[in-house]
Order: C-alpha cells, then structure tokens, then sequence
C-alpha cells in the first residue's frame, strides 16, 4: 500500500470492529447500531467535532448495508450537483432503502441547497447522512431537520484515543516496520485533543520526520517535530476549536488586546462569521450574565448585523463587541445556578407542585384544592408575599448565588430584604 495515503485514510475501518468511540450510539447496546443492524436505518445528522468519525460511520454504514452510496460536499457542490446526484439514486430504487447520500459540512449548504434534497428524503429516494461541526438547530432547516434523527459524535476519551494508537502502530504495515515505542504519552493526547486523525497525523508525520529505529515517542520528541511542522500538521485547519478556545478565555479574562489577536486569527483564516457570533453570544449569558445584563442584547445585536452584512465590514462588528464584552463587568452566577437546579432535578426526581400552585381550570381541580390558598403577589404591599414556591421536599433548595458585582450586589439585598432568612 502507497504510504502516500495518509494514516487516516489507510485505517479507515469498514465495520465496527476497528471503530473506535462513540460506544453511546455504537457500542454494544448503542440505538444506532441496532438501528443498522435491524436495516431501519433513519436520515440522520452527525453532530460533532473534527476527527472523531462522522465520515468514517457514513462509510461503514454504505459498507453493512451495501446500499449505492453518493457524497456531496457542501463546500464545493450546488443545488444542480444535489439534484443530478438524486437522479442517479432514483436509478437504484430497486433496493429496498434507496441510496445513502452522504453530505459533509451540511451546515454550509444554503437554505435552496438544503430545500432542493427535502423531496427525495421525504419519498425515500435517499437516506440522508449529513456531517456537521456546527449545532444543527442552527444552521440545518427546519423541514429537513424535522425529518432527520440527530446524533452528538462525542471527543474521543484519552483511553480511546491511546486504543486507536497502539491499533495503528500495530496493525499498519508502514508503522509495523519503524517498531514503535509509546514511552511518554501525555504530548501526543495533549496535541490530539480527543481528535482521532489528529493522533493519526501526528505518528503519520514522527515516522516520516524522525529516522530512528525504533521510534521512541517522547513528550520531547511530540513537541520538537510538531513545532518544525505545525503547517503540516494543521493544514486542514483543525486549529479551529484551539482558536476559538483562546479567543472565549481571553475575553472571559478581560484582555481586549489578546480577544483581538485571536480574532483576526479567525478572520484571517476564513472562519465562518456566524459561528463567531454564536460564541459571543452564548459568552455573553455564561460569563458575564447578571453583571451586565446589556451585554447579551447586544451580543443577540452584533449576531444579527454579521448575518445581514457579512465580510469584510462585520470585522468592525465582531471587533467592537469583542472589545465590549472582554472589558464589562464578568459573573457565571447564571450558568452555575441553572447547572446546579437541573443537577437537583436530576437527583431527586420529579417532585409534585404543590397544590397552592396548581393550575385549576376545571370544579374538579378546585374540589381539589388545586391553586388553594395561592396568595397573589400583587395583592400586598410592595408586589411581595412570602410563600413556599418549590416542592415540600425541596423547600429550603437554594441555587443563585449573586456574583460579586455591582449590578448583582443590588439584587442581593433587594432578595435579603423581601425573603429575610431565605437569602
């Protein structure tokens, strides 16, 4: 075999047995597995980030079925390319299930692109398998949403990725013959990032970099030929999380100069501008929240105008709201108090409403003493009364903590000054 082919490409499995992650879907009790195995196979999204096997399981699944299998790329095909190729599949109907159309990066299709495959979906034609790196609710349609099942591709854990890596050393004739040796293993997860191919790469390009038999891996070694090489090894732009990464914790740290930098890394690399946005704004509720309540609005603004605009002037957009949100006022309060009620909800189960707060629409509900005895806040003076408004087993829960700011200071003793011992 061509040691041209990269490593990725010659340990591409064609069942199971050489999948590695993903035991949530295909695993041994896994729903997609049963579904494939059973022939029921649903149009379905792979959600997840580069490297961890959305492809890979497209093909696999072409490979178990022997279905007529199509890929389109959504970076370089059109609606005439997705209409043509739906033409070849309606040639294949006689199978059972139609044909498997596989499209990367469905996310970068545009809304006719997507409206153009929602037929063929519909009447069977095609089972739909599309990739993407982005949250589908986003960026995939409603109607063909609706009618795929979406399924989250997970990281690969650190015990995954050493798994697939000894597999290659062991299994890959051009590794077999370098006789290679995992002797420090904490550079290679560090650099891989639960990325597959990225782990697959990085021995690809040690046995081509390194003449030594036998290979010792080393941190050392990991750091010093992917330093000489870093142009190698991220030609396919898999900095793209690292990046974005730096850029969420510099402005989470309050440096404006360093968010910037960052950004015009992205910039410069073509990032797609919405997902920039997308960060920004979920920034904007998880880590700066209650401190400045405006900084969501005007984050929700910022991710408008990007749409409406686009490149080049949105630079001007994304930077002004970069700058805005790494100098405001920062609190999680928010995201940990939700974290820790669904954290309650998950360990105590559902606990019932209590009656004063039930909904009575009905004389039996109110034979009930469903909404008894439910004092009404506006009722009293100042729009408060205090009352129980958690289950009885749940009563004294408490989960908002008010962050140490001076927007949230204010709601702290408005809460101490109405609730007394409950805050």
């Amino acid at each position: 075999m061509s040691t041209n082919i990269p490593l990725a490409e010659r340990l591409r499995p064609k069942d199971f047995s050489t999948y590695f992650g993903q035991k949530h879907l295909v695993g041994k009790e896994g729903l997609l597995k049963k579904a494939i195995e059973n022939g029921n196979i649903p149009s379905m999204i792979l959600w997840g980030p580069p490297g961890v096997g959305k492809t890979t399981l497209a093909k696999i699944i072409s490979h178990i079925t022997e279905l007529p299998f199509y890929t389109l790329s959504a970076v370089s095909s059109g609606v005439k390319d997705v209409r043509e190729t739906i033409e070849l599949a309606k040639k294949q109907q006689f199978f059972k299930q139609g044909a498997i159309l596989f499209i990367d990066e469905i996310h970068r299709f545009s809304k006719s692109q997507q409206d153009s495959l929602l037929a063929a979906v519909e009447q069977g034609i095609v089972t739909l398998i599309g990739a993407t790196t982005e949250n589908p609710s986003f960026e995939v349609i409603t109607p063909l949403l609706s009618r795929c099942q979406v399924y989250v591709l997970e990281q690969l854990s650190k015990e995954e990725l050493m798994e697939l890596a000894n597999y290659a050393i062991k299994k890959d004739s051009t590794l077999q013959n370098r006789q290679i040796e995992i002797k420090e293993n904490e550079a290679i997860l560090l650099n891989s990032g639960g990325d597959a191919r990225k782990i697959l790469n990085i021995l690809d390009l040690l046995a081509s970099m390194v003449d030594a038999t036998p290979l010792v891996i080393t941190n050392d070694l990991v750091k010093k030929v992917l330093q000489q090489n870093i142009a190698v090894y991220d030609k396919g732009g898999e900095m793209h999380y690292d990046i974005i990464s730096a850029f969420i914790k510099s402005i989470r740290g309050s440096d404006p100069d360093a968010a910037l930098y960052w950004l015009a890394r992205m910039l410069d690399g073509g990032e797609d501008l919405k997902f920039i946005a997308r960060r920004l704004l979920i920034l904007a509720a998880e880590d700066i929240g209650l401190a400045n309540p405006n900084a969501l609005l005007l984050a929700q603004s910022a991710f408008e105008s990007v749409k409406i605009i686009g490149y080049p002037e949105s630079r001007i957009i994304l930077s002004e709201i970069t700058i805005y949100l790494a100098t405001s006022a920062k609190s999680n309060s928010a995201y940990i108090a939700i974290k820790d009620a669904m954290a309650y909800v998950k360990k105590t189960g559902n606990l019932p409403v209590p009656l004063h707060l039930r909904n009575a629409p009905t004389k039996l509900m109110k034979d009930l003493n469903y909404g008894a005895d439910y004092k009404y806040p506006h009722s009293f003076e100042g729009n408060f009364v205090e009352q129980n408004y958690l289950p009885e087993d749940a009563r004294n829960a408490h989960f908002y903590n008010a962050g140490k700011n001076q927007q949230e200071k204010k709601f702290s003793d408005k809460l101490k000054a109405i609730w007394k011992k409950k805050h």
